[in-house]
């Protein structure tokens, strides 16, 4: 047997042992195209446009995924935070105003704090050590409220990507044995449904 022979022969074996198939309903060079029924229709998620709607408003891209279900999440986690803000900013703001009167050696304000700092007036180190750690909760709640917000933005993307993967226990690559039409030849060949 000649080198070209063995050669041939060698293409030949392995195109018929590992040739790709791709098979699509039915025959797709002779079909013709039928028009999409509306049931039938698959709609496409752009992430890109769920990123933007989950940035504008937060809940948008869940919407747009159909994801209706996170929107409690979403809004809850969102909802807290703003409450936690605008709670320890009025307890700073407090806290901020019962130092200044309690530090200005001017005991005729003194009926101008507000309790809980009214009872401890004569100690403003004590409000003082309450105002700086209600900043700092004022500032946590702002960066969880950021934090949030981007994981919003994340999900709606995440969820529009994953929306066209097929998870079907139908797998669609194959080992069959049969005939090769790209080969001419009988054997085993993997196959690949697109549909």
């Amino acid at each position: 047997m000649s080198v070209f022979h063995k050669k041939h022969s060698f293409v030949l074996l392995f195109l018929t042992l590992f040739s790709v198939n791709v098979v699509a309903q039915g025959d797709t060079l002779n079909s013709t195209k039928k028009p999409i029924k509306k049931k039938e229709r698959i709609e496409t998620f752009n992430p890109r446009t769920a990123i933007i709607r989950s940035a504008i408003i937060p809940g948008w891209g869940q919407i747009t995924n159909k994801k209706y279900w996170k929107l409690p999440i979403v809004y809850g986690a969102l909802g807290t935070t703003t409450y936690l803000f605008f709670r320890n900013l009025r307890q700073f703001n407090n806290a901020k105003t019962a130092y200044a009167l309690a530090i200005d050696g001017d005991p005729t304000n003194d009926d101008q704090i507000k309790q809980p700092y009214y009872s401890v007036k004569d100690q403003p180190e004590r409000i003082k050590t309450f105002r700086n750690d209600v900043r700092q909760n004022v500032d946590y709640s702002v960066l969880f409220f950021i934090l949030f917000w981007g994981m919003n933005v994340a999900d709606a993307a995440v969820d529009a990507h994953l929306k066209t993967f097929n998870v079907s226990d139908n797998l669609s690559l194959q080992i069959n044995a049969g005939f090769s039409p790209l080969a001419k030849t009988n054997g085993i060949h993997l196959m690949i449904n697109i549909k």
